[in-house]
């Protein structure tokens, strides 16, 4: 990858960790399935009118929606909603990343190097290290909200892997038409799960102080997270194959805890900073350019 490639990518890491506090003031006014649904739906309709649909096969686009949109924002939404604490939410989520390597290895037939695997393997070490340092110190979530949260990082990666197939010219009307796949489906979620009754309320006390900053952090999902984040991001994926762009998600942690160390007073201990540093190290050598052998001198 290029410096200006990979400088794309620590922006789409700095909108994706901002984006868990976010998601955690828009928790406390809207119920979880219907929140997904408002996130795309504020995007569907916009890009129905007037974003031309991209030169994509169809079964990549549902794939991709289905992936990225709706198994991903479904359980991480439902884990949060569930108690997952927001910093945790953004270290466990990025599971996607070596999920997203496994699958294009498997289905794709993407070769691995021992380089790119070693600095997963470090990645993914520090990532377990926060998480066995936070149960330890009895700030664990439980098991359903952690095993949802994976469940996200699973769809996560399934939409990667259908984003890098595409391939798409124009990677910004991929991404936006991704947005149209969600909405029906989530709204018919919520309306089962989270029950009119959730979803009424939630509509009719918007003029409360929760509401306002409810509001603005679905706006923020809605254009800095998925406009701009997962625009750039989709850009990445057409350009690089996955297993050279996914592992810069695993940064997203380091932001996410910061963010929600300062907006919510989750504070991270010296050893969880330590273990954010093994990551940092983890993603910097799998993504490191392939050596080019010298050209031998005759």
């Amino acid at each position: 990858m290029s410096g200006r490639d990979r400088l794309l990518a620590l922006v789409v890491v700095v909108c994706w960790g901002l984006n868990f506090p976010a998601i955690h003031l828009s928790l406390e006014q809207f119920p979880p399935f219907f929140l997904v649904a408002l996130r795309f739906g504020l995007l569907a309709v916009p890009t129905l009118l007037f974003v031309p649909r991209p030169q994509v096969p169809v079964r990549w686009l549902l794939g991709y929606g289905i992936g990225f949109g709706v198994l991903q924002f479904a359980f991480l939404y439902l884990a949060m909603d569930s108690g997952m604490p927001t910093g945790l939410a953004s270290l466990v989520l990025q599971s996607s990343a070596p999920f997203t390597v496994l699958i294009a290895a498997i289905w794709l037939r993407e070769r691995v190097t021992g380089r790119q695997a070693l600095g997963i393997g470090l990645a993914v070490a520090g990532l377990a290290g926060i998480a066995v340092v936070r149960a330890s110190g009895g700030a664990q979530a439980g098991v359903l909200p952690v095993l949802l949260t994976l469940c996200g990082g699973l769809g996560w990666a399934v939409g990667n892997v259908c984003s890098r197939q595409a391939r798409p010219a124009q990677p910004l009307r991929f991404m936006l038409w991704m947005s149209v796949v969600p909405p029906l489906p989530m709204f018919a979620l919520a309306w089962l799960v989270d029950g009119p009754d959730a979803i009424g309320r939630s509509l009719t006390t918007l003029g409360t102080p929760t509401a306002a900053w409810a509001l603005a952090g679905l706006a923020f999902t809605v254009l800095i997270a998925t406009v701009v984040g997962s625009g750039i991001w989709t850009a990445l994926l057409a350009r690089h194959p996955s297993h050279l762009v996914a592992p810069f998600s695993l940064l997203v942690p380091v932001v996410g805890f910061a963010a929600s160390w300062l907006a919510f007073g989750e504070r991270p201990v010296p050893v969880e900073l330590a273990l954010g540093v093994v990551i940092i190290a983890g993603v910097l050598v799998a993504s490191a350019p392939r050596r080019r052998p010298a050209p031998v001198l005759v």
